[in-house]
């Protein structure tokens, strides 16, 4: 399981540390790709690989698969770290998630998450006072 806060920053050329903690539950190469609420999302090949599935056996003809896999798989990178532990974040996914100095990564489960600080702490404020709603409405779903 990925778990953890950090903060990190992003240098000169691009490159982000990624923490011993989670590298070494991704492995020694892992996807990172455009997410959602304005974040990157890094998967391990394994569950890329089910995500990858999932469309696969998905239909072509609906509008919302064709759109959520451009959406996901365009933008993805492969990620290797370096002996320093930092991967290269390109410029595209950097603008996607705003990322300017300081990156917030997270471990949420199944995946990692990097956030810019700014958006980051927006968010978290933002849903930290609506939490027991959410949670509420969780439970509701059986989660």
């Amino acid at each position: 399981m990925l778990m953890g806060e950090f903060q990190h920053n992003i240098d000169d050329k691009g490159r982000l540390f990624m923490p011993a903690k989670l590298r070494d539950a991704l492995g020694t190469h892992f996807i990172v790709t455009k997410g959602l609420d304005g974040c990157l999302f890094v998967y391990t090949e394994a569950e890329w690989n089910k995500l990858q599935t999932k469309f696969a056996d998905s239909p072509m003809s609906n509008q919302n698969v064709r759109a959520v896999a451009r959406f996901f798989f365009g933008g993805a990178v492969d990620a290797e770290p370096d002996k320093q532990g930092r991967i290269m974040l390109p410029q595209s996914l950097r603008t996607h998630a705003c990322l300017k100095k300081v990156a917030v990564i997270l471990g949420v489960g199944s995946r990692v998450e990097i956030w810019d600080i700014d958006k980051w702490n927006e968010y978290n404020d933002k849903v930290g006072k609506d939490v027991n709603d959410i949670v509420g409405q969780l439970v509701d779903l059986g989660i």
